[in-house]
């Protein structure tokens, strides 16, 4: 058990992880009580596009920078139309926010959302813990959630929560209608994006580059994908375990067979290993910040580049792989870990990262894969 008084709120607050550790803190944030899988991300800047990315739905997020909520919320960094975490933890909450762009500060944005955090506890022990035994479930109660109830009944009550490992969240997440984002200047491709879980930035990336691109549901069938006569075609990030994700899959399969341009991130990276016949597996701990060393073997380069993902593909390092849609092999790499970070396809237009190369938030090194993407569109199209 850790205690501290650090932070700005005089209500007291409890995290309490499924294995029984708990932390003592204040409520940060919306007062009350939330569950979900307790992760860490190690980014220290980039904490608005965090919140709202939708494949952090059903976890609670960890900051392993002590100082959060320095530079406020603005109104131009959201990644999507909500806080899509299911609860945030602190270290040292800002006081004070101070940035030309700010509109208010993060405590308000949380609380006005209803996102129960907690602050003043020691992330560095509670980061360590979770590096050591993995992922977790996790409770955060404050206020009436936890006056008078014993440590041992908030603890059941964690052990009840579902686990990550078998969820199905991509459609929780996704558009529930079609939508469209005009190309940048002259239009000269259409892509069909399958939402698992999009961020509004990538969509954005790729209207730079001339692309219209209309965003799917994640139920869309390959006739809604070929309505609108793409000349590629997109899976998104998002939530939630893969092998879960029969229908994107299948999808996907459709759109190889057509060998139609395929462009896919994050859990369009996992889709795509699935689609390929890889399996796929959860992490001890994942991969999330924007500080991750990556290198593209295609090239060599060495990118540092951002992440969320808690699954991954279990796909052969050293070998090229025959699969039902031909060659394919592993092309980017975590040198961290040796966790598959990239695949392609050596006989047909089609790759996909584990990462987030559209940069909301984190480093520019992987912006050249949608230039690739165009590419593919390009030599398919002469």
């Amino acid at each position: 058990m850790t205690t501290s008084t650090r932070g700005t709120s005089k209500v007291p607050a409890v995290l309490v992880l499924e294995d029984g550790r708990i932390f003592r803190g204040r409520a940060y944030g919306a007062v009350g009580e939330t569950f979900g899988e307790a992760v860490f991300s190690t980014g220290m800047s980039g904490y608005q596009e965090t919140l709202t990315d939708p494949s952090y739905h059903r976890q609670v997020v960890v900051m392993t920078a002590p100082h959060v909520g320095n530079t406020g919320v603005n109104d131009e960094d959201p990644e999507s139309e909500r806080i899509w975490v299911s609860g945030y933890v602190v270290r040292d909450p800002a006081r004070v926010s101070s940035n030309w762009r700010a509109r208010r500060s993060l405590d308000e944005e949380l609380e006005h959302q209803g996102v129960v955090g907690i602050s003043g506890i020691d992330t560095r022990a509670l980061t360590r813990h979770l590096r050591e035994r993995g992922a977790m479930r996790v409770g955060i109660f404050s206020g009436d959630a936890w006056t008078g109830i014993r440590d041992e009944a908030l603890l059941a009550r964690v052990q009840e929560q579902p686990q990550m490992k078998g969820a199905n969240l991509s459609a929780e997440v996704a558009t529930k209608e079609t939508y469209v984002v005009p190309a940048i200047g002259t239009k000269k491709f259409t892509v069909a994006a399958v939402d698992l879980g999009i961020k509004g930035m990538t969509p954005h990336r790729m209207a730079e580059r001339g692309i219209e691109v209309h965003v799917l549901p994640a139920t869309a069938t390959v006739e809604d994908v070929y309505a609108v006569a793409p000349d590629g075609v997109f899976f998104s990030n998002g939530p939630g375990d893969p092998a879960t994700a029969d229908g994107p899959v299948a999808l996907m399969q459709a759109v190889l067979e057509r060998k139609t341009p395929l462009f896919g991130i994050c859990f369009g990276n996992q889709i795509l290993g699935r689609a390929l016949g890889f399996g796929t597996y959860k992490l001890k701990y994942g991969h999330r910040g924007i500080n991750q060393p990556v290198q593209d073997r295609t090239t060599g380069k060495v990118e540092i580049t951002a992440h969320n993902h808690g699954f991954a593909v279990d796909a052969p390092l050293d070998q090229v792989s025959e699969t039902p849609f031909g060659r394919a092999e592993v092309s980017h790499v975590c040198l961290n870990d040796n966790v598959v970070e990239g695949l392609q396809l050596l006989d047909q237009p089609a790759f996909s990262v584990q990462y987030h190369p559209e940069a909301a938030a984190g480093p520019h090194d992987a912006a050249y894969l949608f230039d690739r993407f165009v590419s593919l569109m390009e030599a398919e199209r002469a």
